[in-house]
């Protein structure tokens, strides 16, 4: 029996995704190849259906479709495959499906399986809104990730695999948020600290938030820092020092980042080695985040 077709008007009906936009999608960013009939008309399946909803999804969460385009190939094996094996574990109601989630993720790394790791949190991110997607599954995953490496239930390289995939869908929707017009944020990692998912996570909430953030990412210098903030003249500085190298480099590192900025500037450090040394930051004079309500102090 042939595949069912449908023209563009109905295609459009049944995804919720307008005719121009449509074409736009195809023209620009070649989500779709669609048939044509030999009068010339565009004819859809319910495949073609199925995916332009989840770009409609995607788009509707604040991704980019620039961005959402690049994820087309993956959306297409999760559409041929059928329903994750993840779904099956949603019915039990809307608070089961970050758990569900994240237990499939851990599955998956125990299989060494990117590539499902890859879909699950596509099937994430194209059902949540991003914050929640951030804080209901990127962040608690990463940090059970973590805890395992260090437990010696996982491998460095089951560690890397989703630590990889996380960072990836980390930035696609820091692509997709908002700009931010009003207080000025400069982000960075301390100078040795490779650890930056806390950071990225960091960046989208304050984005969110109305903040316009300038990301300087993993292991930034001191001076580099220094001389961005010379330039940018933010009302904030956030660092994050995930790595315990003791409360001696700890402070000493705090205090040549001091030392780079401006008298004055407000400064937060946030991650577990901060965490780990309190009586540092009181004493360096820097603002210590440990925890929800600093949000609303750090982007206010």
């Amino acid at each position: 029996m042939a595949e069912r077709t449908y023209r563009i008007h109905i295609a459009a009906e049944l995804s919720g995704v307008r005719v121009e936009l449509i074409r736009a999608w195809e023209r620009r960013y070649g989500v779709l190849a669609p048939e044509r009939t030999p009068a010339g008309y565009r004819v859809y399946t319910d495949r073609d259906v199925a995916l332009l909803k989840r770009l409609k999804a995607l788009t509707e969460e604040g991704v980019a479709i620039s961005e959402a385009a690049k994820l087309v190939p993956r959306l297409m094996a999760d559409l041929d495959a059928g329903p994750p094996q993840v779904q099956e574990r949603q019915e039990s109601g809307t608070r089961a499906q970050p758990e569900a989630w994240r237990a499939a993720v851990l599955e998956a790394a125990e299989a060494y399986d990117q590539p499902r790791v890859s879909r699950i949190l596509d099937q994430v991110l194209s059902s949540l809104p991003p914050l929640r997607a951030l804080e209901d599954v990127l962040v608690p995953v990463q940090r059970e990730v973590g805890e395992r490496w260090h437990a010696g239930a996982l491998s460095v390289a089951q560690e890397h695999l989703v630590t990889q995939v996380v960072r990836e869908r980390l930035v696609s929707l820091l692509h997709g948020a908002p700009e931010g017009v009003r207080k000025h944020a400069v982000l960075a990692c301390f100078p040795e600290e490779e650890h930056e998912l806390g950071l990225l996570g960091a960046a989208l909430r304050l984005r969110y938030s109305g903040v316009r953030v300038t990301l300087l990412g993993q292991r930034v210098p001191t001076e580099g820092l220094g001389e961005t903030v010379a330039r940018a003249r933010p009302d904030v500085v956030g660092l994050s020092a995930v790595t315990n190298r003791g409360a001696t480099v700890f402070e000493d590192v705090l205090q040549r980042i001091k030392m780079a900025l401006p008298k004055g500037l407000t400064v937060w450090v946030g991650g577990p080695a901060a965490q780990a040394h309190p009586d540092v930051c009181e004493r360096v004079g820097v603002r210590l985040f440990q925890g929800e309500a600093d949000w609303t102090r750090l982007a206010g």
